[in-house]
This record gives C-alpha cells, structure tokens and sequence, in this order.
C-alpha cells in the first residue's frame, strides 16, 4: 500500500502560480486561456490556482479601462471562468466597476461555480513608471456587499479571509507588498495562514532580486506561506516588460521560482505545509500574543482540499547541513565563530588562562580540540592579553584502540600542544574490585570508565586553574548517548548545538580550508574512523564497539530530531518524509526501529538534558535545558511507540 494516502492528512495543500499567455484587451481569450490552465490544474490535484493582477484584461490596458466594452466582456469572462471552477479555487484579477462609479483594481475568489468574493488593491503606485491613480480607486477602507446581475451576491472588501476546510488564505495585490504597511500583516494576524499575491511588477536590473527577498521575508515576518504571481512578457512592452515572475515561500524559505522572460506559459507547483506554519506561530510569543484585528470577514469555500497521493517537496536527508557549498561555506564559519566566541567570553568571565580537554581520537573531541585552538587566537589578539594554554590529555582505557591512540599523537603533533597521558585502567580495575564487581562488558564497566576520565579532567582542571572543555554534541545529547555525571558534564561544551552530521561537515570544511598539511592528514583519518565510544576490549586490535550498530545512524536520528523539534512533526509525519529521503538507503522496516528507537531515548534521556552545562546554541534546534526545550523528566511516550508500531 501506498503510505500515506493522502498527503493532505499531514497538512499539505498545493497551490500554483500561473503568468499566461494573454491577449490585452480581450477578456474572452483571456478568460478561456485560464480555464485551460484549470484543467490541467485541476488534474494535477492542485486546490488553489492563481493568476496575476488584471489577469482577465491584462494590466497595461491604459485608459481602455475607461470603456464600457472592456467592463462588459469582463464580467462576461469572469463568469466564463466561474463556470469552470469546479473543485478548484481560481484567484484572477480584473477591473470591477461599481454602482457608484468607482473602478476598483479586484482580485476575484472564484470557487465551485461562484464568485466568492473581491478583494480590491489598496496600495497603488503612481510614480516613475506607474499612474494607477488614473483608471483606479484605492480600495482601503472599503467594505461594500455586492449585487451583480451575472456575478451573483459577494463582498467586495480588502479584509476578508477565505476558508478552505481548516485552512485560510487571504490577498495581497502587487504594490499591496510593497506598502510601509502591508495588508498581509492584518490578514495574517486574523488567522490566514497563506497571503495570495497577484502582481504586475515590470522587470528592472537586480529588481527580482529584491521581489525575491520581499516574498521571503513577508512569509517570515507573518509565519506565513506566500505565493507570488507576476504578469508576463505579453503584457504591453512600449515603455517596460513584464517578466512573468512567479515566486513561493514559507516562513522564510523558498520554495520554487520560475524562470522569467518566457513567452510560453508559465505554472510554479508547490505544496504548503500548514501544520508546520502553525506549529511555527504557535511557537512564536511575539506572534501569539500580538494584538488582533477584529473587522475581518469570514468566507467559506464550499470545496475540499484535493486529495494527494505524493507531494513535489524534496526533504534532504540532512537537513541540518546546507546542500549548497557556498551556504555551507559560510555557515561552517560562522558556526567555528559562535563557538570560540562562546568560549572566549567564558575564559575571560571567570578569569582563566586555560582549557583542559580530554583528547579521544575521535570526531566531537577533535571539533572541540579545534575550536580551543581558535579560541586562543582569538584571545590572543586582545590588548595586553596574557599567554593562555590548552592541556590536551588522553585517557587509554581497556578499549581504546592503537588507531585512536595515534590519532590523538598525531593532532597535538601538529598543533603543537603538549599532550598528557594518563591510563585509567587500574583505576577502573580498583573501582570495580571495590564494587566487588566481576563482569567486564556490563553497563557498570562502560560507565565506570567515563566517570573515572570525567573526574581526572575535573581535577586536572582544579590544579592549573582551568576550564573543562566539553566534547558530546546534540545527537548524542538528544538519544542520551552520554553517561550521567560523567562525558555529560563539562564546565563548558561548545559541541552542545552542533549534530553530529555537521559535525562531520565542519571537520572535513576544517581540514579543506583552515588546516595546513600535517593537521590536514590527521583530521581526514578522525573522518575515516567508525564512532565509538570505546569502552569494550578490541577485537584483533580493532573498534569492537560501534555507536551506530546499537543505536542506529546518526544521519537517521538527526533527521527525526530536525522535523520533531523544529518543524514539530508527528512521528507518522517524519516516517512519511524519511521513506522519501531515504528510500534508496533503508527498508520502512529500518526506518521504523530506527524511529522507535528515537523517541523511546528522547523520552527517556531527558533526566540527563536537564541538568546540562552551558553550550552555545548555533543553529535553529537547542536541547538546552535553560532556551529552547523544556520537558519532564517523567514525560510518557508509550502512545508514540505505539502510533509507530501501526504505522506499514
């Protein structure tokens, strides 16, 4: 079977901007040009269709809006494509003229064969190239009920929202956006969670640069989706040109884009995410508690949403880590920079001159190892700054591995720092021999050996009058992989907002852009070695003990930590989404474990994350017990497991 069978049950509802191909001045080829595209819209199971401002007439018709003719043959269009709006809502723009003599610049809500309302432009630009004033009236204020002998009974009124099951979405026209204040920001305070916008903004240089990030942060400013229709290039070119610009994004993020400048029609599909949108401003205090307006209107569509069995949005499989190189480039810098900020403050509160840090071999020590030797470039430029110090000790133990071992040598080797070796293993044999306790694979053996190493850094600390630098990172925080009182404490630990898929990002971006040779070689090695805690004997001196054998890959769980804490996904939705991002790389029997896995640690483990040290957040997803994740130690999760075990 197919899982799921219906998208829409998880919020999605998809939605299309269309430029298309236009013939100024003639609302009847118009008209039936836009129920073609309904059809195949219609088809494509897309609920909402929009079409750019003046869509029916063309926006450049001048003072042709002056005639009677053009009015006539509108209404006559508008009804043409009223006729062929079933189980789809249709958003066209057209001249309305009313009784009184007014002409209004209209968007028109068209669904299940009726006019369902009019939203007129309210902001309109009569400067350099634009004398809107000339043909239209603002709209601002207005709030008129309307009686049309061939449209029937609707409202004509900017402050209105239209309901599609659950769902509303409410109108911007072109300029509207542009406006020091824009209706969005109302439309979205009175619950519409996707702003319509349809447009006829002229191509300019760098000018869809600016639309694009105008569109961007409206829909982050509202916690809104934000679809964008502009007007093509067969709009009238006598003085400017029409690109045919279609844009969507939500809450910030970009969904699609068009090309512009096409002479074929062009239609952008894209799905919003409703749930995420609320669970977004649900989050938001500003948002939440932000004062509401009260003179909006309801309107209800009587049509459902469209049933859909796939969706066109891709999730990456690490959605913490930017898939664009430039973007990680830049992110990975300032990632390093939050965290040896983070650090250096630190020092310098509590009047240290140096860092203690325990030295594994593996890939959250050597991130943190890296960070304290930028921290010490950092400070060292102060003024008068005195000479600070990092101690790097290493702790063998019955598990470490001659790999390991050589890997911590090799990176103090070409750091210049002095290392310390101090064994724990007698100290772990007389710990034990004290618990009279026999076994040597048991979690007491494992978390033996943690606290043991935990106390010498500690101490080590106390004795030159340092700091101890933590090493676990946010995956490992989040599954609980850290013993309690032991790698789980710190004085400071920069790893704590860093995952471990980007752990493994910033490492190799370190050994690629800032590392000379010899520290170059070593942090490629830490890459190629399989995590491990380390804490079970070799077997033919190699790593026995594999933390992603008994836990399960990381990339997995921080792809289920990304969409359960930031997006704030139910575990069916993230089982959805990991069966198309990782459908050539693990069975849905895989996907599943994994997933219950998941969820039983982040339920479990939380005793740990309350009691956590300071850290750095860097990134969108926090465990800190003090910011962003509060939760109850004794919080129940049994009624997820079992949502996951009827999941197919």
């Amino acid at each position: 079977m197919n899982f799921p069978e219906n998208y829409a049950d998880l919020g999605y509802i998809r939605v299309s901007a269309t430029a298309p191909s236009l013939v100024l001045a003639d609302p009847a080829a118009n008209a039936s040009e836009i129920c073609r595209h309904l059809g195949r819209l219609r088809d494509e199971s897309v609920t909402i269709a929009l079409f750019p401002e003046l869509s029916i007439t063309g926006y450049s018709c001048e003072d042709l809006f002056f005639t009677s003719d053009l009015h006539t043959s509108t209404r006559a269009a508008i009804a043409q494509v009223a006729a062929a709006s079933e189980a789809i809502v249709c958003v066209v723009g057209a001249p309305y003229l009313t009784d009184d003599g007014r002409l209004f610049n209209c968007a028109v809500v068209i669904a299940d064969g009726e006019v369902k309302g009019m939203v007129p432009k309210s902001a309109q630009p009569n400067y350099g190239e634009f004398y809107e004033r000339r043909w239209f009236v603002s709209g601002a204020g207005l709030d008129l009920d309307v009686q049309d002998d061939s449209l029937g009974e609707f409202r004509l009124c900017r402050d209105q929202l239209f309901r599609l099951s659950t769902m509303r979405f409410a109108i911007e026209i072109c300029e509207d956006l542009w406006a020091p204040a824009p209706p969005g920001v109302q439309h979205s305070l009175a619950g519409a969670e996707l702003i319509l916008n349809l447009s006829a903004s002229n191509d300019l240089v760098a000018k869809a640069d600016y639309r694009r990030n105008l569109v961007q942060m409206a829909s982050a400013q509202r916690l809104c989706g934000y679809l964008y229709a502009g007007a093509g290039p067969m709009e009238s070119t006598k003085d400017i040109v029409f690109g045919g610009h279609l844009l969507a994004a939500e809450n910030g993020q970009p969904l699609g884009e068009s090309e512009r400048f096409q002479l074929e029609p062009q239609t952008l599909i894209v799905e919003f995410d409703i749930n995420k949108l609320r669970h977004d401003r649900m989050q938001n205090t500003t948002f939440t508690n932000a004062e509401r307006p009260s003179n909006h209107h309801l309107v209800d569509l009587s049509i459902p949403t469209a049933e859909l069995s796939n969706i066109t949005r891709a999730y990456p499989k690490h959605p913490f880590v930017p898939a664009d190189e430039n973007e990680f480039d830049a992110h990975a810098r300032e990632i390093l920079s939050i965290q040896t900020t983070g650090l250096a403050r630190r020092m310098l509160s509590v009047d240290v001159d140096s860092l203690v840090i325990g030295l594994s071999g593996g890939l959250d020590s050597t991130l943190a190892f890296l960070v304290c030797l930028d921290t010490l470039e950092k400070l060292a430029k102060r003024q008068n700054a005195s000479p600070f110090v990092i101690h790097a000790l290493t702790m063998p133990g019955p598990g470490t591995t001659q790999h390991t071992r050589e890997s911590v040598d090799q990176l103090c080797s070409a750091t210049g720092v002095a290392l310390q070796e101090i064994s724990i293993e007698a100290a772990v044999n007389q710990h034990l021999d004290d618990l009279d306790h026999v076994d040597r694979t048991d979690v007491v053996f494992e978390n033996t050996q943690a606290r043991e190493r935990t106390q010498l850094l500690f101490n080590y600390a106390n004795k030159v009058g340092g700091i101890v630098v933590g090493t676990g990172d946010l995956s490992e925080l989040a599954l609980g992989w850290c013993t309690y009182n032991a790698d789980h404490m710190a004085n400071y630990n920069v790893n704590a907002g860093v995952p471990k898929t980007m752990m493994a990002y910033l490492v190799r971006w370190y050994a690629r852009h800032l590392a000379d040779g010899p520290l170059s070689n070593v942090l490629e090695r830490v890459l190629d070695t399989p995590i491990s805690p380390e804490l079970i004997a070799p077997e033919d001196g190699e790593i026995s003990q594999q933390t992603e054998l008994i836990i399960g890959p990381y990339e997995l769980h921080d792809f289920f930590l990304f969409h359960y804490l930031r997006n704030g996904f139910s575990a069916e939705k993230i089982y959805a989404l990991a069966l198309r991002a990782f459908a050539e790389d693990y069975s849905r029997e895989e996907l599943k474990r994994w997933l219950s896995v998941f969820f039983r640690r982040f339920f479990t483990q939380q005793f740990k994350r309350t009691t956590l040290p300071p850290g750095p957040k860097v990134g969108s997803v926090s465990l800190s017990p003090r910011g962003d994740w509060r939760m109850p130690d004794e919080a129940s999760v049994e009624r997820i497991l079992e949502n996951i075990d009827k999941l197919p």
